[in-house]
């Protein structure tokens, strides 16, 4: 499982930014894809997941109405796109898997399937 976020950076509230996701021997008609965030001095942070074999999003209340996630199967992409960024939305992003085809709640660690991660994208919002 190869896992490569992007498309972070610096952004003043009420911005966007969009985050991409490249993602390497994982089958994304099948499995679920999660965005975890991790600030400063704070736990990782479930967000956001996506399953098309079970064609459900889920979203923490911390970002829903503002965050949407996406993917492409054929390029084998998972998108998130963020909008309205507040200074509490400053992070490292990660994209993950569980390799487990359900996405039938906010994402968190505590399952019993350990997640791979990508390497993370910085994401700062201030003014």
């Amino acid at each position: 499982v190869q896992l490569q976020a992007s498309g972070g950076g610096l952004v003043q509230p009420g911005g966007s930014l969009r985050l991409s996701c490249k993602v390497s021997e994982v089958n994304l008609n099948y499995y679920a894809m999660a965005w975890f965030r991790q600030a400063p001095g704070k736990e990782r942070e479930g967000i956001s997941c996506i399953s098309f074999s079970t064609d459900s999003t889920r979203y923490a209340d911390s970002v829903k109405g503002r965050f949407t996630i996406s993917e492409d199967i054929g390029e084998n992409m998972v998108y998130l796109q963020m909008n309205n960024l507040r200074p509490e939305d400053t992070a490292v992003y990660y994209c993950a898997t569980d390799l487990d085809r359900y996405c039938d709640e906010v994402p968190n660690t505590s399952g019993p399937f350990p997640y791979f991660w990508g390497q993370g994208t910085q994401v700062t919002v201030s003014s």
